[in-house]
């Protein structure tokens, strides 16, 4: 079975989940099962006197963020952490945590390496299983320029280019350490390029890769 594929997707233990991408994706790839939950939803809203979220309950989560994969893994390009195509998945080692923007939006980052790849996740800390509301300031867009202003802590500015884009997700890593836990992953590929530090990656060709996870979850 190949890394990302759903065929045991309750059974996972998940740290993260993007909503908003799998959304996004589910209304491109199946239109009548979005369209089947809006309506769903907009039922809800009337019964529960107009409150203006529904939260999406565990099964319905997974089911969507299952099409959407299934879609993927048929139709997508998704490669690996060494080879990324428009979306890559992987299983590593990484350390994670959450990362705060000047503006005030809370970022969680996830950040490990292949033999070859420094990998960095970002996303919004909504995202995160069990997250409440209060945990979180302000909305989080897992776009690259926003992404890139949360990693920028004790920076002089946001890079312009990509070598120093690529060296700020390189330094993020770096200040994360800690504990490592093993997480599977299947994210967006935001930016990918050849390492601006040679000197640090031990004299090895190294590359950096920086994402936006569809989902995040624990590895066995």
């Amino acid at each position: 079975m190949a890394i990302g594929s759903l065929d045991d997707v309750s059974h996972r233990y998940y740290e993260y989940i993007s909503d908003g991408k799998v959304d996004m994706l589910l209304a491109q790839v199946d239109p009548g099962f979005s369209s089947k939950r809006a309506g769903e939803v907009s039922f809800d809203l009337k019964v529960v006197g107009g409150k203006r979220s529904v939260e999406r309950s565990g099964p319905d989560r997974y089911a969507r963020l299952e099409r959407v994969m299934r879609y993927l893994d048929d139709h997508g390009d998704v490669g690996t952490v060494d080879e990324p195509g428009q979306y890559f998945r992987g299983i590593l080692p990484m350390a994670w945590g959450p990362m705060r923007t000047e503006e005030g939006s809370d970022l969680l980052y996830f950040g490990g390496r292949s033999e070859r790849t420094i990998v960095g996740l970002g996303g919004s800390l909504h995202h995160h299983i069990g997250a409440q509301p209060t945990d979180c300031r302000g909305t989080m867009r897992s776009s690259m320029p926003v992404l890139l202003r949360g990693l920028v802590e004790g920076e002089d500015q946001v890079p312009h280019d990509d070598p120093e884009a690529l060296g700020l997700v390189h330094r993020a890593n770096a200040r994360l350490g800690g504990v490592t836990q093993k997480l599977e992953f299947v994210a967006k590929r935001l930016l990918h390029g050849p390492s601006p530090y040679p000197e640090l990656d031990g004299g090895n060709e190294r590359w950096v890769l920086l994402g936006s996870p569809l989902y995040v979850a624990q590895a066995g």
